[in-house]
């Protein structure tokens, strides 16, 4: 029989409450685990022939409040958690479930900030240090980050976007440092963590949710003063999956302009969302004539799909350029200047 002991790991408890919860809800879980951790629970849960009862309501319980303690966070960060917690559960049972959410969960830095205004965001970090700036906008949402990206001044917006960019790692002490200045004039509360962040592809989703304007100011200012990360960005910002987010006229504008060998290779490997939005946007006589060539086509090249869909990217890029065509972004602004 096994009774629960202070040092029980957090690997013998998982496997206790899958026991406890029953083969279905196990099974459930399951599906949302590694095939590492399910060997493991699954060796930890062959050891066991029988739970105390006890036991099975204490980790039962455990498990409640730490669903809850990490519902409350979702709802209000960790302090809001903590303060709900407390009064139902007592000071110290409270600390200890957030200790141990917090360690084992790991909430990311700036949890507090995501939940905030861009505008107010904004007012406190603008006269900051345009690395902090970079920092703190790699750890936002994407679309939250690029509006506040879009509102910066202009000679600030492309230095902020190459240091997002270059950004490698940083220490949990410089981390927790913004924050506690942060968390401060936002009057809210944070938890500690930390991890990679930035690199070109943080930048490339902060780009996505700004206006076409600051887009092309920023790129137009990485170009001269970093030729090789400009390009890297600007082949990141739309690749040739994304045309499935273009409206119908646009997509019939680029079938009219792009050469019909490069469309034929790009969907011989596309995705089927994407054939079939192409194919809606073709004649009857274009659509055939093409599903008659990839019928027949043979391996391709990795290399001359790529090369093929990098110039009907261009081309799109072109058209949106020269006004003909729109894509979508974030800033509230839609057209094209």
């Amino acid at each position: 029989m096994v009774k629960k002991e202070k040092g029980m790991t957090g690997k013998q408890k998982a496997a206790l409450l899958l026991i406890s919860l029953g083969p279905e809800v196990s099974a459930a879980v399951y599906k949302h685990l590694t095939e590492e951790e399910i060997e493991r629970l699954t060796l930890e849960i062959s050891g066991v022939k029988k739970v105390d009862s006890n036991v099975k309501e204490e980790i039962i319980e455990e498990f409640h409040n730490i669903a809850l303690a990490q519902d409350y966070i979702s709802q209000g960060g960790i302090g809001y958690a903590k303060t709900v917690l407390e009064k139902a559960l007592g000071k110290e049972h409270a600390q200890a479930i957030i200790n141990r959410l917090t360690s084992s969960l790991q909430v990311r830095p700036f949890d507090f900030a995501r939940r905030a205004e861009p505008g107010q965001i904004l007012n406190f970090i603008q006269n900051e240090h345009p690395q902090t700036i970079a920092l703190i906008l790699s750890y936002l949402e994407a679309e939250q980050a690029g509006m506040i990206l879009s509102s910066l001044p202009q000679e600030m917006q492309a230095d902020i976007a190459k240091r997002i960019a270059t950004m490698d790692s940083t220490s949990p002490e410089v981390i927790s440092e913004i924050e506690a200045v942060l968390e401060r004039k936002l009057s809210s509360t944070v938890t500690q963590d930390f991890t990679e962040t930035g690199g070109v592809d943080a930048v490339v989703q902060v780009l996505n949710g700004v206006d076409r304007a600051t887009e092309k100011t920023i790129l137009d200012a990485l170009e001269i003063q970093d030729p090789e990360l400009a390009e890297e960005i600007r082949k990141r910002m739309f690749v040739f999956e994304d045309i499935v987010t273009l409206d119908n006229r646009s997509i019939q504008r680029i079938v009219r302009e792009c050469e019909n060998e490069d469309l034929i290779l790009s969907m011989k490997v596309s995705s089927e969302e994407v054939r079939e939005i192409l194919f809606k946007n073709m004649s009857q006589r274009m659509a055939e004539s093409f599903q008659e060539e990839m019928d027949v086509m043979g391996p391709v090249r990795l290399r001359d799909v790529e090369e093929a869909q990098a110039r009907i990217v261009s081309i799109i890029r072109r058209l949106e350029d020269s006004g003909e065509i729109i894509i979508a972004r974030g800033g509230g602004d839609d057209i094209i200047v």
